[in-house]
């Protein structure tokens, strides 16, 4: 059935339909099949083990007769039925199947190689376009999936390479549907393995994240210091207010001076007993 639209006189669309008959079998055709049937009947029963065959659950056979594909579609999960000397058949395994990307070198939008390969799972939703629209699926897809991989990468910058692989199986995986849709495939799945660098170009990036951590670090020690610098200056203020703490503050000094073991201890005066000394010599 082929469905379609016509515009009438007036500017609407008319719908259609159009049922497309199948070929009619020749006269060459039914010879040859009358001749299997008989064939088929004088070797009962021994014929019947070559005309019953099963296929599993997780397979299809698409069927062949003098080189036409059988109405009804696939065959299977169970036995069918197939004449001798004028049927074939071929299955298709429906389970999901996986293979590895090959690396690809690929120049990146902002002018810099890469290596890049990739895992793809892929699946049978249609095993008569399988069959009939592509000679090897299986390796299409591959040849495919290289392909896809080259030109999204060179769509791309580094940055993003590196920092966004699930965006690039995304894209990927929808530009494979798209393209291995007509044969019957579908692919359920892109993972991105692995991303090389030259390694000039990785000793490049290791020295510019050194750079960074490093003054990262002095403005981290520089912010330190000022806020040290500011909560000195206000316990300076502090005792510089209050004697006693003054007194409290060199006690806590000497008390640290004994904690170690040093052979000779120097005692600091404070300026409080100098002061009247200083007084009188004026």
């Amino acid at each position: 059935m082929n469905l379609g639209y016509n515009r009438t006189n007036s500017g609407g669309i008319e719908l259609y339909c159009e049922y497309k008959q199948p070929n009619a079998m020749g006269f060459v055709e039914f010879l040859a099949t009358a001749w299997s049937i008989l064939l088929l009947i004088i070797t009962m029963p021994f014929s019947l083990f070559f005309c019953f065959k099963v296929v599993r659950e997780y397979e299809r056979a698409v069927i062949f007769r003098l080189g036409r594909l059988r109405t009804g579609g696939a065959r299977g999960p169970g036995i069918f039925f197939v004449l001798p000397c004028v049927d074939t058949y071929r299955k298709v395994d429906l389970r999901t199947v996986s293979f590895d990307v090959p690396p690809q070198e690929a120049l990146t939008k902002d002018s810099v190689t890469v290596t890049v390969d990739a895992v793809v799972y892929y699946r049978i939703q249609d095993p008569l376009n399988a069959v009939v629209q592509v000679t090897n699926y299986s390796n299409s897809t591959r040849l495919l999936a290289m392909t896809t991989l080259r030109n999204i990468l060179g769509t791309r910058n580094l940055a993003e390479i590196l920092s966004d692989r699930e965006a690039i199986s995304h894209a990927m995986q929808a530009s494979l549907d798209d393209a291995t849709d007509p044969w019957g495939v579908k692919v359920e799945r892109v993972e991105i393995k692995d991303v090389s660098l030259p390694t000039q170009l990785q000793r490049a990036m290791a020295a510019e994240a050194e750079a960074t951590r490093e003054a990262r670090a002095k403005v981290i020690a520089a912010e330190g210091e000022m806020k040290a610098s500011k909560a000195l200056r206000e316990a300076a203020d502090v005792i510089h207010a209050s004697p006693a703490a003054l007194q409290l503050r060199y006690l806590q000094t000497l008390n640290n001076i004994s904690a170690e073991k040093n052979s000779t201890i120097i005692f600091p005066l404070p300026l409080d007993f100098i002061l009247p000394f200083l007084g009188q010599t004026k």
